[in-house]
């Protein structure tokens, strides 16, 4: 994931990617997940479909009946699965009681739910536009319906 306002703390502080990221998310995090929405390519394919997306969990239902285009293109497809990954976790956040972002090992955008339990939303993006499977309304159904004792990753 590119973003070049973390490079540039990271450089201040001497830190990596990783970390500079995960500060972000503890010090901003409304900004962070402002950023994270944007899913500019997604919500401009979405769009090219008469896709309006609207952050919440039907637009994710809309997106698993589009037709696959950026699978014919290599290029597009890990973008749009990052893209996908990224909208699954703006979704779950701002719908979800207690759902915040939270960075995994390697610098990973995923989303901590309430009970604990913690979502790679941008391997679940990726798996989604490669495959169509899971599907992203499916992910956020068990997402949302997690209970306290789900604390797998």
């Amino acid at each position: 994931m590119n973003i070049p306002f973390l490079d540039n703390w990271r450089k201040r502080q001497g830190g990596t990617r990783e970390v500079a990221l995960a500060a972000a998310v503890r010090t901003d995090p409304d900004g962070v997940a402002e950023l994270f929405a944007e899913c500019e390519l997604l919500r401009a394919r979405a769009g090219q479909c008469g896709l309006e997306l609207d952050d919440s969990p039907g637009s994710l239902s809309a997106l698993d009946q589009l037709p696959p285009i950026w699978r014919d293109d290599p290029e597009e497809l890990p973008w749009v699965g990052n893209d996908a990954g990224l909208y699954l976790g703006t979704v779950l956040v701002r719908t979800v009681p207690g759902a915040v972002w939270d960075i995994l090992a390697g610098g990973k955008p995923a989303v901590r739910l309430a009970s604990g339990r913690e979502i790679d939303v941008v391997a679940a993006g990726l798996d989604w536009a490669m495959s169509g499977s899971p599907e992203l309304s499916e992910m956020y159904a068990e997402s949302a319906e997690s209970g306290p004792e789900a604390k797998t990753r």
